[in-house]
């Protein structure tokens, strides 16, 4: 089905393509690369200029730590920024731009549970999502500006465009990635972790934490449009045979960061 929706799709986008993610699922992109770095570059610069930046030393090292392990293993130089936030948030943009709330370190018990979430959202960068959903936008509405858009994001069509990028919320429009997409960045991001020398079991210790806190007066903004807790960790205990053979190769290549 998704191979006819292409082929129609290409008569009228001369920049359709229909590619394959990290977990093999067939997948329609409809912008460049360049553009949709360019939405997450302009994204990230709003999110600083409006969004308090922590100035705590011990989060910046821990966060920049972990995303740099995280990242040695997909090239390119990513920028990471430690945001004034109580809430359970982190995000990652095109362009190599990686976000993480205050309030994570107040949730976590370890650096590989916080490894689970930054490893997650970075696999929703590489697995392309911002640019699978910004697609589907223009499937529906070829007119729509994204890049002027993303100029003026308090505005409707400023909101459609971060909720593209996965940050709908912060500009009070609920654009939530699919849970396919969830699912998926659950898998890549294990994988990413455990590649990287993080406990990938943490993932499942993590999740079963953010839902103890979600019992609470709290809401988990992190949480709010991913599978349930029950659905992701069976899925990652499903998935943590192969998790923990890529875990045991970085263990026996040196790969042990210390990142507390």
């Amino acid at each position: 089905m998704l191979k006819k929706i292409c082929t129609v799709l290409a008569t009228a986008f001369t920049l359709t393509a229909c590619i394959t993610s990290p977990t093999g699922r067939s997948q329609l992109i409809l912008l460049p690369d360049s553009q949709v770095d360019q939405m997450g570059l302009q994204a990230f610069e709003t999110l600083k200029h409006d969004k308090p930046i922590s100035t705590n030393a011990r989060y910046n090292q821990v966060a920049n730590c972990i995303a740099g392990n995280i990242t040695q293993s997909t090239g390119g130089r990513w920028e990471v920024v430690v945001f004034e936030d109580d809430s359970f948030n982190a995000f990652a943009l095109p362009g190599n731009k990686v976000g993480v709330y205050t309030g994570l370190f107040n949730l976590v018990s370890n650096q590989d549970q916080l490894a689970a979430v930054i490893g997650h959202e970075i696999g929703h960068v590489l697995a392309k999502h911002s640019a699978e959903r910004a697609s589907q936008e223009l499937a529906v509405n070829s007119g729509m500006s994204i890049l002027q858009a993303m100029t003026n994001p308090q505005s409707q069509m400023g909101q459609a465009a971060f909720g593209m990028l996965g940050l709908g919320a912060e500009y009070g429009v609920l654009m939530p990635y699919g849970r396919t997409q969830e699912s998926e960045a659950d898998i890549i991001g294990v994988d990413l972790m455990a590649r990287a020398g993080f406990d990938p079991r943490q993932s499942i210790n993590l999740w079963q934490r953010m839902e103890q806190a979600t019992h609470g007066q709290q809401t988990a903004e992190f949480m709010s449009t991913h599978p349930s807790h029950a659905t992701r960790i069976r899925d990652l205990e499903q998935h943590m045979p192969q998790a923990m053979g890529l875990f045991q190769q970085a263990q026996a290549t040196g790969r042990r960061p210390q990142c507390q």
